[in-house]
């Protein structure tokens, strides 16, 4: 409906079904989480989950693959993913102690207990110093190229992106879902598959807001700057203080706020 003008006419919906996400080593298998996904990437939506809360770095991974089991009705066969990891047995961390269904609203995220959301970060180190400070200029520029690689959202209009640039600009990799977190997570498990990580020279862009579990991700996998087209949160301000990453928000109209470590965006005034 447009004004008092009503007719009918199609429209492209996002898809968003259920992952179940499990891991397995010396044949023992665990579920780890379900989430609530567009399909595609499935693989790489996995290997980020697991990068970004340290159950499995580069050459953890055996392989990935659908479970096709013959006790599973045929339409879940494609909506779960199975993590093969070396090792005798899957890795008891808290982590595995959050097995709950999660809502698109976030993608694959929480944590069981503040005592493991502690020890996480205690595993995880501050990001390298990186090249010479961006200008301000290369940053305007990169919510434009994220949109116009946003094939889906072009259609539905219904899903977040995520977005990694090199430092000068260029996009290298991008994915979309209905999840923000997932679409981060999407894009960290491209880059441990394809032996990026870390990921010291390069970009994060998120098309919405900036959380404290984007953040987290981003550190896990190196990245030593994330940008946002809108508000971070103030733990995503503190964890990006604390371990010398530059945040960027409201990136959008030619104009930007830092809220951490400004000395990666260059002023023009030395």
């Amino acid at each position: 409906m447009t004004g008092d003008s009503v007719r009918d006419r199609r429209d492209d919906l996002a898809t968003e079904e259920p992952l179940e996400v499990r891991i397995t080593a010396g044949g023992v298998t665990r579920t780890l989480a379900v989430t609530m996904r567009t399909p595609g990437a499935d693989f790489e939506l996995a290997a980020g989950f697991l990068s970004g809360e340290g159950l499995a770095g580069p050459g953890d991974i055996v392989s990935i693959a659908y479970c096709t089991d013959e006790d599973l009705p045929p339409e879940a066969r494609y909506n779960t993913v199975t993590v093969r990891l070396r090792g005798e047995v899957p890795p008891d961390q808290p982590a595995l102690h959050r097995h709950f269904l999660t809502s698109s609203a976030c993608g694959v995220c929480g944590t069981a207990s503040l005592d493991a959301l502690r020890a996480r970060l205690a595993t995880l180190t501050p990001v390298e110093t990186g090249p010479p400070p961006v200008s301000p200029e290369l940053l305007y520029e990169l919510p434009d190229r994220l949109r116009a690689a946003q094939g889906i959202f072009g259609k539905t209009g219904g899903l977040h992106a995520a977005g990694l640039f090199t430092w000068d600009g260029t996009l290298v990799a991008l994915r979309e879902d209905v999840g923000r977190h997932n679409a981060v997570d999407k894009l960290t498990g491209w880059a441990l598959l394809n032996g990026r990580l870390p990921l010291a020279d390069h970009i994060l862009l998120v098309s919405g807001r900036t959380s404290y579990e984007i953040m987290q991700k981003a550190l896990a996998a190196g990245v030593p700057m994330v940008c946002g087209v809108s508000a971070p949160s103030s733990l995503a301000v503190d964890l990006a203080r604390d371990f010398g990453m530059t945040l960027v928000g409201f990136l959008r109209d030619h104009r930007f706020n830092v809220y951490a470590t400004p000395s990666r965006v260059a002023t023009g005034t030395g």
